[in-house]
């Protein structure tokens, strides 16, 4: 009788083993999973152009555009004037344009948002933490986020026109 009971613990044992390692897996897909509609927008914190540092949840009761761009990115420079456009024209409703620059050199990316008369906050993501934690693998990608921080629409690129669509979804979220 003794011996079944060792062997039946070493199976709970065993099966506790198991299902902690199932948990540890699925977590470990979770963190690593792209940032899709619905979900809360992962947090972070980066140093901005202005030189204080900008952390997304403070934004929480606005809606907020997270845009990734670099320098080396034609897209990119053809959609800022679009960004700015947007921004102005919002920035008074509760919006805001988050500008992550992914390039390791801030000082090509300062030039280039001063030459394009960037209007809206500029972060810097050199290490590129939070473009990895958005799971981003396109420039410019775009991340609008509701006023009470979730994901609502994601965008991959750019293409003449998209400015459109961005004024539609800003529209409604700011309702």
């Amino acid at each position: 009788m003794f011996s079944r009971l060792q062997r039946s613990m070493s199976s709970v044992q065993q099966a506790g083993k198991t299902a902690f390692v199932l948990l540890c897996c699925a977590m470990s897909l979770l963190a690593n999973a792209a940032v899709t509609p619905q979900s809360a927008a992962p947090d972070f914190t980066l140093r901005a152009m202005s030189g204080s540092n900008l952390r997304l949840q403070e934004q929480r009761g606005r809606v907020v555009m997270i845009n990734f761009w670099a320098t080396w990115c034609g897209p990119c420079r053809q959609e800022m004037p679009h960004l700015n456009r947007l921004y102005d024209k919002y920035k008074s409703a509760g919006f805001v344009i988050l500008g992550v620059n992914v390039d390791e050199d801030t000082k090509n990316a300062t030039e280039l948002a001063q030459k394009l008369g960037v209007k809206f906050p500029v972060l810097w993501d050199a290490e590129k933490s939070v473009s990895r934690l958005y799971d981003l693998s396109t420039m410019p990608s775009t991340v609008l986020v509701d006023r009470n921080g979730n994901v609502r629409y994601v965008h991959k690129g750019y293409l003449s026109g998209y400015e459109d669509t961005y004024d539609k979804q800003i529209r409604e979220l700011l309702k």
